[in-house]
């Protein structure tokens, strides 16, 4: 196949960055299958690895992306043969495995799961890591008792791509869902994409009380920081709150109070980390019943290799919406 392009990531003096460069298959982190790609997609890990502001990376020189789709090229595994449709994502990819962001990607077996039939390539990355995310979330609420007569789930970073699949997830599945956004302009978009209610985050009042009034049945949060400590203060008693990310702060500040006085369950999440079984359960569901039923509304940025270094920095400022997909 001689040599294809990637995005390859690199630290030197002068920090970390990407950049547009050719490889061959034997440069590549070692795998049984080698997938010809299709597409990839940008997701808020993307950004930091690409840029340096978080340790994500283990490894330098390595190949970003977390997320691809495309055909199998080859394979030395008995379970995928030439030309079928499959994708992956999380796992190593873009951490100490060379990642998405190029036109032939080579993994191990483990990593590979079948394209569902009712999804095309490109859907698939719409949805990606943020939405296999977003459907982790909600399996494990529900692995916890959250229904949709309890009430409703509110969604932070909603414009986000977590944030934007969570709600039509939520919806399609009969929940009321609430969306917090500090981009207030988007309530539109937030509610075609099945938001009932929408709240202003820079109108809230962050208290420093160990509870508050409780208004959520559940919480899925992107956000972190004070927005994660005020959700744990303000859920209903036996609500879950999944937390998903950071970009508000790492920091914590709560008190035990919510739960053992409300049995409110804190739940974290890592699409990554996720193990093998259940992350073929999560795309099962993603393909049936948490299929997102609104990929028209959906806001879709589609770039190549080229464009991702703006895309990231747009990214890192708050200043996208919806999915960015990759085409390869």
């Amino acid at each position: 196949m001689g040599k294809f392009r990637v995005f390859r990531i690199r630290k030197d003096g002068a920090g970390i960055s990407g950049r547009v460069e050719l490889a061959t298959l034997d440069e590549l982190s070692a795998g049984e299958v080698v997938i010809k790609s299709a597409y990839s997609s940008v997701n808020y890990k993307d950004a930091l690895a690409a840029n340096g502001p978080a340790k994500i990376i283990s490894r330098f020189p390595l190949i970003g992306g977390v997320d691809v789709v495309g055909t199998v090229e080859s394979s030395g595994d008995a379970r995928f043969k030439t030309d079928d449709q499959v994708l992956v994502t999380g796992y190593d990819m873009s951490i100490s495995h060379d990642g998405g962001y190029a036109e032939y990607v080579r993994v191990p077996a483990e990593w590979v799961i079948p394209l569902p039939e009712t999804l095309t390539a490109r859907e698939a990355m719409i949805i990606g890591t943020a939405g296999f995310t977003a459907a982790l979330c909600i399996h494990k609420m529900e692995q916890n008792g959250q229904t949709p007569e309890q009430g409703s789930v509110v969604v932070t970073g909603a414009s986000g791509g977590v944030g934007s699949l969570a709600i039509d997830m939520l919806s399609s599945k009969g929940y009321d869902v609430t969306a917090l956004t500090g981009k207030i302009n988007e309530s539109d978009y937030l509610l075609g994409l099945g938001a009932s209610h929408i709240v202003d985050r820079n109108m809230l009042e962050l208290s420093k009380r160990p509870m508050e009034r409780p208004l959520w049945a559940g919480a899925i949060d992107n956000v972190g920081g004070g927005i994660l400590s005020w959700l744990t203060k303000t859920v209903q008693p036996w609500g879950s709150i999944t937390a998903v990310g950071l970009a508000g702060g790492s920091q914590l500040e709560t008190s035990v109070m919510p739960f053992i006085l409300r049995g409110v369950s804190l739940l974290g999440i890592t699409s990554a980390g996720c193990p093998t079984l259940l992350r073929h359960k999560i795309w099962q569901r993603i393909a049936t019943d948490l299929r997102p039923q609104k990929f028209e509304q959906l806001s879709v940025n589609e770039v190549g290799l080229d464009e991702l270094n703006e895309v990231f920095r747009t990214m890192l400022n708050g200043g996208t919406k919806g999915r960015t997909v990759v085409r390869l």
